[in-house]
């Protein structure tokens, strides 16, 4: 026991605060290993993956927001935004890349308007993303007059992005999110950009005091999460093989969760990527293991939320 106690301490204080969600994430496993039959095959574990990537992906870009204490709930909505502008400008004849541009840059729109409403304008984030969520979803719903569309059969590389499987067998949405991933965790904690980020969650007034753009960085991470929803918003409807303007609900609640899950303090100043992927992961467990196991849904909500609210209540006995 007390090599084992020396081995922890001798680790890393990063590597040392994701033990517990290690920990979660193979008890889990293991809980439903057991209780499931054939939970553990490899190819239920990718299912898992794939299907899950989406809200990992959006988890990314929230964990920016949370980190400087804010939040975006308009994700869901801009996921399916994004859906229906790429689908309705291919269906019109736009090259596949002048449709993932213009997606791009109705996401960033959303994104900088949060930006400067927040930070410069000093709305209450909540109030802020709340609005931009109901934009968001009546502008969806006015393209095509509110009816779903088909990506055309011709659109073989962006419905790979959704479906495809690298070797035939590793999903191509996985690869992207794990990219996305490895990215974002660089980013975040390589970078004078992500030290800034954590430091204005922890104190705004003082990381004003010592010379950090308080602003610009606020700005910045609410793009960032934008550009993230619009990379989801792609891979989304190519899962869905086209737009569909009622998509995307409860995605920023899956993000949240995932986030909060994975360690991040909706006080903001604390929070990693690792954390949130594992979060996600979580989550993505979760919901398979309890519909494999054939849970009730509504206990299955129960479940879900007691798991979030133990996540802040620990944060709460962290900070304490």
């Amino acid at each position: 026991m007390k090599t084992v106690r020396e081995l922890y301490g001798r680790l890393p204080p990063g590597w040392r605060a994701q033990i517990p969600i290690l920990s979660a994430t193979a008890g889990l496993l293991l809980l439903f290993g057991v209780w499931v039959p054939n939970f553990l095959t490899l190819e239920n574990l990718v299912d898992i993956a794939q299907q899950n990537c989406v809200y990992a992906i959006l988890a990314f870009g929230m964990t920016l927001v949370i980190l400087i204490g804010g939040i975006d709930l308009s994700v869901g909505a801009v996921v399916a935004l994004v859906g229906t502008v790429t689908t309705f400008t291919l269906l019109h004849g736009w090259p596949l890349p002048c449709a993932i541009l213009g997606s791009f840059l109705v996401a960033g729109a959303f994104g900088l308007f949060h930006g400067f409403a927040i930070s410069k304008g000093r709305m209450p984030a909540f109030i802020a993303t709340l609005a931009s969520m109901m934009v968001a979803r009546g502008l969806a719903f006015g393209f095509n007059s509110g009816r779903p569309m088909s990506l055309p059969d011709t659109q073989t590389a962006l419905l790979a992005l959704g479906n495809g499987r690298l070797g035939g067998f590793f999903p191509v949405p996985v690869m992207v999110m794990l990219v996305l991933y490895g990215f974002m965790a660089a980013l975040l904690h390589f970078t004078v950009f992500g030290r800034h980020l954590v430091a204005i969650g922890n104190s705004r007034s003082a990381a004003a005091f010592s010379g950090v753009r308080v602003e610009r960085k606020e700005i910045a991470a609410y793009l960032g999460a934008a550009i993230l929803t619009a990379f989801a918003g792609l891979v989304h409807a190519s899962q869905l093989y086209g737009a569909e303007p009622a998509s995307g609900q409860g995605f920023e609640l899956n993000a949240i969760a995932a986030a909060v899950v994975g360690g991040a303090s909706l006080k903001g100043g604390r929070g990693s990527m690792t954390g949130t992927l594992f979060g996600a992961i979580i989550i993505g467990i979760l919901d398979k293991g309890l519909n494999q196991a054939h849970v009730h849904f509504s206990l299955q909500y129960i479940i879900k939320g007691s798991v979030i609210l133990a996540s802040v209540w620990l944060d709460a006995r962290r900070r304490d």
